[in-house]
């Protein structure tokens, strides 16, 4: 290992990459709309207003007024009320492109006072599971707070809600670390894909071997450089962040073993897949298999507790699982412990990787 080689290389290898556009926007950009496009989307997320339309067959009773106005006064949904001449709620609903609607029933005051049950209708759309979770939530809670007023019962038991890791955080922060990690994935296995498989039937490779530079070198050179586009991705993606949308989030150390251990494990997956290609098209789809599985089920975009049982199996196989992981624990939770935990399995399967790349790879075809 010659460090002025490992230099001049590193060089030369950083200003190929510079001038390659598609490289640098899959590194630095697009990470960047990423963050622009959740962040405008989701910046209210949790404080959004659901339109409720609201079909009153009670004729404006006191009871099913006052019902209509505690569903408002949850802050959750905004009631309109439609005239009982629409016709059928749901066809009304459907010709309107609405997703959530109310009917109260006839005899709804009457049952009440007589204390006989009586239903309310709630109309939901399942592709708008989100708005007909919080239309559902609201619904409920005012039904309760009827039913025990009704029962002549009182409050006892109360809740209030706080965000995980801190009372200030928003979706933005909890969206950082997963774009971060979708970084440390996507430009050091696709270029090293791209490089290792096209350089081989470039015979570029065979070239270096006459040169003094060694394997060893070439690929600590390789490495170094995709460490530091991981370092400068992560610093833009805080940046943009806090300056845009007001993140919480900041530089902490926890973070930076994360941003070389990931470049190095996915580097060694992108040569692992480039080498054991015939072809670059070959590699390309090799790169994509593994690519989108781990970029959708490793939390980068959704929190992997949410998923399926099964799904969630899926994830825990996945190396980016615990790069994320890592970061969420490091930047959001100051949870060092599982912090390390994460790092020795990422540094485990990098090692794993490394080795088993390093063993296909070569500078010469047969």
């Amino acid at each position: 290992m010659n460090g002025r080689r490992i230099r001049s290389y590193f060089v030369a290898f950083a200003k190929g990459y510079i001038r390659n556009p598609i490289g640098l926007f899959f590194t630095l950009i697009f990470p960047i709309i990423l963050i622009l496009i959740f962040g405008a989307v989701f910046a209210n997320a949790g404080s959004s207003v659901v339109p409720l339309y609201v079909e009153n067959l009670d004729h404006d009773s006191p009871a099913s007024v006052a019902f209509l106005s505690a569903l408002n006064d949850t802050g959750a949904v905004q009631v309109y009320v439609i005239s009982p001449t629409a016709g059928n709620l749901s066809a009304y609903l459907a010709k309107n492109s609405e997703t959530a609607g109310l009917l109260i029933p006839d005899g709804f005051e009457s049952a009440l006072v007589a204390k006989t049950p009586v239903d309310v209708v709630v109309f939901t759309n399942p592709a708008a599971a989100s708005q007909a979770g919080i239309v559902i939530g609201a619904v409920q809670g005012v039904e309760s707070a009827f039913n025990l007023k009704e029962a002549g019962g009182s409050v006892v038991v109360s809740s209030s809600y706080l965000n995980v890791g801190s009372r200030i955080f928003t979706y933005i922060d909890y969206l950082i670390p997963g774009l971060i990690g979708f970084s440390i994935l996507t430009s050091p296995m696709f270029s090293m894909v791209n490089i290792s498989s096209t350089w081989k039937r470039d015979k570029l490779f065979r070239q270096l071997s006459l040169t003094p530079l060694t394997r060893a070198e070439w690929l600590t050179a390789a490495m170094i450089w995709y460490v530091l586009l991981a370092i400068v991705a992560a610093l833009v993606m805080i940046f943009v962040g806090r300056t845009v949308f007001g993140a919480h989030v900041s530089v902490v150390p926890w973070m930076f073993p994360f941003l070389v251990a990931g470049p190095v494990l996915f580097v060694s997956v992108g040569l692992l897949a480039g080498s054991v290609s015939k072809t670059p098209e070959t590699a390309a789809v090799i790169g994509n298999v593994i690519l989108f599985p781990m970029m959708f089920l490793s939390g980068t975009f959704f929190p992997v507790s949410g998923f399926p049982q099964y799904l969630q199996t899926v994830a825990h196989v996945l190396p980016l699982y615990y790069v994320i992981d890592g970061l969420n624990d490091g930047i959001l939770f100051g949870n060092s412990v599982g912090a390390l935990r994460d790092l020795v399995i990422v540094l485990i399967v990098a090692a794993v990787l490394f080795a088993a790349a390093v063993s296909v790879f070569s500078w010469r075809e047969d």
